[in-house]
């Protein structure tokens, strides 16, 4: 079967055929470590792991998945100052919480992840192509910015469809030392009051990358010349998408043969930002509901579809996730299948319809549930198999080592809790000179391998080692 996905550069379905027989090249605009990541910022994680599985065990392609790291960039040094630190210490703390909730959603590492501060020199070296080729200059009032000539490049609005001439001024510089208030800033000279350190020398003065020539540098630095995808947020689109398309292709690159962008998480019908104040992260929402669910939450739907986060949107994905698991767990571990289910191998091609993928892995469920109930144990292992393997390569496979260990740490927290609600019991039992009550709660923690120690600083518990060989005859 041909995998099809919706390029909206053409607005059309596109049979995908690589660059590159068997490999396949991704860029996706990672995040900009300014904040602690919510579930708007990370839904694009989310959908685009999904296409690179499907891409990896539907289909067998070697992946090459690149998700930079924006470690620098306007927001980052106001933020920082705000906060009165050191900016490259406030982006690397929010890089690794970024990547701490990836881990927790079990998203898979991106094959490489560049951060934009390690690409200067390429940044230049593309800048200055662009300048040799006349669709670049620097501005002439002194402030070492450098700008990208909109009107030398006729293709200029090409991927969203729009007409320069219908264009807002770009806001991401100074517009006085631009020709046209619609070019935009491939560089920005360093400013009184900014951090030396966030600063690099070049030809056109001391300054730092723009956004948009970062992503153009490192997605040519790890994928080359032209590449197979290119993807992120609908919101994405323009400008930046737009700028980076233009500048890179003005410059004599191929650059990306297909363009996907997924929809917003929006809350109340606004799309979710910090700027919004409306925002739930990844680390709040995981203490409420498990990791696993709050991945099948944001992987449910099709990726180019809005999810609108509402009271109850988390209850209805743990309840699909509890159907999957009660089944797989009255059947037993089970080897996943060596091929996928035909109908879902066809939802899937058909640009990632996981919403119709899901219901093949639930009408599976089904017959697996009806096998079991009628005694047909190896009709109910073949559906678990196909289960497995569909929820495998969705990333919400219940068997699967990320959530097993998550549901470990998750029944080690209960049974903690557990056992200190005894404790107190115990310990109230003893205040009132309840001894026998005591005596009784110390002795079903021990039945239940618990052994308590009484200090001076009140009861402390351990679990005890069990002999695999007791109550054998």
């Amino acid at each position: 079967m041909t995998l099809q996905i919706y390029d909206t550069a053409t607005r059309e379905l596109r049979d995908f055929v690589p660059q590159h027989e068997g490999k396949v090249g991704i860029y996706i605009c990672g995040l900009t470590t300014q904040g602690a990541p919510h579930i708007g910022h990370v839904r694009f994680t989310v959908a685009f792991d999904i296409l690179r599985r499907w891409l990896t065990e539907g289909h067998g392609y070697d992946v090459r998945l690149v998700r930079n790291v924006t470690d620098i960039d306007d927001k980052i040094l106001a933020k920082s100052a705000e906060a009165g630190q050191d900016w490259a210490a406030w982006s690397y703390r929010f890089e690794r919480e970024t990547r701490a909730a990836l881990d927790l959603l079990g998203v898979l590492p991106a094959t490489y992840e560049p951060r934009a501060t390690g690409h200067i020199t390429d940044m230049v070296e593309l800048m200055d192509t662009l300048v040799e080729k006349g669709h670049a200059y620097s501005a002439d009032d002194d402030s070492g910015d450098v700008y990208f000539d909109v009107k030398s490049w006729p293709d200029y609005g090409s991927l969203t469809r729009q007409s320069i001439d219908d264009m807002e001024p770009a806001g991401d510089a100074d517009p006085r030392g631009k020709k046209d208030p619609r070019d935009f800033a491939l560089w920005k000279g360093h400013k009184a009051g900014e951090p030396e350190s966030a600063s690099w020398p070049t030809p056109y003065g001391r300054g730092r990358p723009g956004w948009h020539l970062e992503c153009s540098a490192m997605a040519r630095r790890w994928l080359g010349d032209t590449f197979d995808i290119h993807g992120g947020g609908i919101d994405l689109r323009f400008p930046h998408h737009e700028n980076e398309q233009a500048q890179s292709r003005a410059a004599g690159l191929g650059f990306a043969r297909y363009w996907m962008h997924n929809g917003w998480v929006t809350l109340g019908g606004e799309k979710m930002s910090k700027s919004l104040g409306n925002t739930l992260t990844v680390t709040e929402l995981t203490k409420r509901v498990r990791p696993l669910v709050l991945r099948y939450y944001l992987g449910a739907v099709h990726y180019r579809s809005t999810i609108e986060y509402g009271q109850g949107s988390l209850d209805e994905a743990a309840a699909a996730v509890e159907r999957i698991e009660s089944f797989l767990g009255r059947v037993g571990e089970v080897e996943p299948a060596a091929e996928f289910p035909d109908a879902f191998r066809a939802a899937m091609d058909d640009d990632l319809n996981v919403s119709g993928a899901l219901a093949v892995v639930f009408e599976t469920v089904r017959e697996g549930n009806t096998a079991l109930d009628a005694g047909d144990l190896d009709r109910a292992r073949d559906a678990a198999a196909r289960v497995v393997r569909m929820t495998g390569v969705l990333g919400i496979d219940p068997l699967g080592p990320q959530w097993r260990s998550t549901s470990e740490d998750q029944a080690a927290q209960t049974v903690g809790a557990l056992v200190e609600g005894l404790i107190e019991q115990r310990q109230q039992a003893r205040a009132d000179k309840d001894f026998a009550t005591a005596d009784r709660i110390r002795d079903q923690l021990a039945a239940a391998g618990v052994a308590l120690e009484d200090t001076a600083d009140g009861a402390r518990w351990s679990l005890t080692k069990t002999d695999p060989e007791a109550g054998k005859a």
